[in-house]
């Protein structure tokens, strides 16, 4: 793991775990406050919340272990890290939850159907419900912010509990005003809308994090991946995307398909980008990219090439043409193969590449053309003086033909003959076509006039 990288998950652990203690402590002090008050004045309203607060007690706690179990790097046995363990903290927080607001609506309904006496109303009862909303207001707004900056489902959760103690202490403090004005009712009423809260907040909990263990992508989430990738061009295919969520961070498993006459280096350039552009619009994402051959929406000769290149021992295929004739189609290649394949090895792919060319593009002929790889070739010493004359008759015979002598020539020797490097000046204007044609026929005259020539490499430029 990267270091930059650790020290963040080190900060991410910490911080969410003081935050944990933190809310270990307020629970604590809540839960006690409002137990006790409620058991002495009898209203039930203060002992939900005081259920809730329990609940919040071993949610905070679950919450300490999922961070610090979660904050453990990625091994052999959890590749995908140990990130999870706080969408089983923040479901074990809801099935929780979801029992303390059942326990609290049998109760108020009970209460209401029964026509239980009013609690008791005490100074100090609306005291401990003002502390818990400004206790409560406050650990809601630490714990959303933090799980917003490190994206910690164990804080939201946290959050949100903490969110339904405000809602909650207010619905209670309004219930034992009623009382307090003659509603003998307001205290159950308040304590059985605390429990709606509660099992309203642990469902989505349960909801939310149920969808994460098992694997459910966010729709908004593949559809900005799917953009930013479809956003790099049309060679750029996507063939398939997968992604996981592990407590705020993606996982994506791409598979993009790219022209088939792509070298190895420009399929690891279009890799690259995919990382990129899913990583910009999911931030922190773990992406894995596959790179294949494209096969739709190809031209006749980039179709003919993937067929070629399907072969393991084609090493290479070029030169493809495409002759065109009344009705049908004709096409020729070359195809190289390691230098030790013998011939009749070589000739059997060749026919099979041909079957299958004229089979799957309804091609009339197929010709193809065998070449070995081209090997290492080892130069020898020159004779200066035969490169010397090789030379004056090279600038002679390209200053004939152009009007100008070469940019650049160079001479090597090898044991079959020399090679010859030339770089030659043409009008900026002209056509490739016509720069092709004449770098071909100084090549043939140059083999021509010059001995021991068995290779001239001309390069063009404006």
């Amino acid at each position: 793991m990267p270091r930059a990288e650790h020290r963040g998950l080190t900060k991410r652990r910490t911080t969410i775990a003081s935050i944990a203690v933190a809310s270990i402590v307020a629970a604590s002090a809540l839960m006690a406050l409002k137990l006790g008050v409620g058991l002495a004045t009898g209203s039930l309203g203060l002992i939900s919340t005081g259920i809730e607060s329990s609940g919040d007690l071993i949610a905070a706690t679950l919450t300490f272990f999922a961070v610090r179990l979660g904050g453990r790097p990625a091994d052999p046995e959890h590749p995908y890290g140990h990130r999870r363990a706080e969408n089983l903290g923040a479901l074990g927080e809801a099935a929780i939850l979801l029992a303390g607001g059942l326990i609290v609506s049998v109760e108020a309904v009970r209460h209401l159907a029964s026509g239980a006496s009013a609690p008791e109303t005490r100074w100090y009862g609306f005291a401990v419900l003002g502390a818990a909303l400004v206790l409560d207001a406050s650990r809601t707004a630490v714990s959303l912010r933090a799980a917003r900056t490190y994206s910690s489902p164990a804080l939201r959760s946290n959050a949100m509990h903490f969110a339904g103690d405000v809602v909650a202490s207010a619905t209670v403090l309004v219930g034992l005003v009623f009382v307090e004005l003659g509603v003998r009712e307001g205290d159950s009423i308040a304590a059985l809308l605390v429990a709606a809260l509660i099992v309203a907040a642990a469902t989505r909990l349960i909801a939310e994090n149920a969808n994460v263990l098992m694997d459910r992508t966010p729709e908004e989430a593949r559809e900005a991946a799917e953009r930013a990738i479809a956003d790099l061009g049309a060679e750029i295919e996507l063939s398939r995307l997968r992604l996981r969520e592990s407590a705020g961070r993606y996982f994506a498993d791409v598979v993009v398909a790219v022209p088939p006459g792509q070298a190895v280096v420009e399929g690891h350039q279009a890799a690259d980008l995919v990382e990129a552009a899913v990583e910009r619009v999911l931030p922190g994402s773990d992406v894995v990219v596959h790179v294949e051959p494209r096969s739709r929406d190809l031209s006749l000769r980039d179709r003919v090439l993937a067929i070629a290149l399907e072969e393991p021992l084609v090493l290479e295929a070029h030169d493809i043409m495409i002759f065109q004739r009344p009705g049908a189609v004709s096409v020729a290649l070359h195809l190289k193969f390691p230098a030790d394949l013998d011939l009749g090895s070589a000739a059997q792919i060749a026919a099979r590449v041909e079957r299958a060319i004229s089979h799957k593009l309804d091609v009339a002929a197929v010709q193809t053309h065998l070449e070995p790889l081209e090997q290492t070739l080892r130069a020898r010493a020159s004779d200066p003086r035969a490169d010397a004359e090789a030379e004056a008759e090279i600038q002679r015979l390209v200053t004939e033909r152009t009007g100008s002598p070469p940019r650049h020539l160079e001479l090597l020797s090898l044991e079959t003959g020399r090679v010859v490097f030339l770089t030659l000046g043409v009008a900026a204007g002209g056509s490739l076509t016509a720069a092709h044609a004449l770098a071909g026929e100084l090549e043939e005259a140059l083999r021509q006039r010059v001995p021991d020539i068995v290779d001239v490499v001309v390069r063009t430029q404006p």
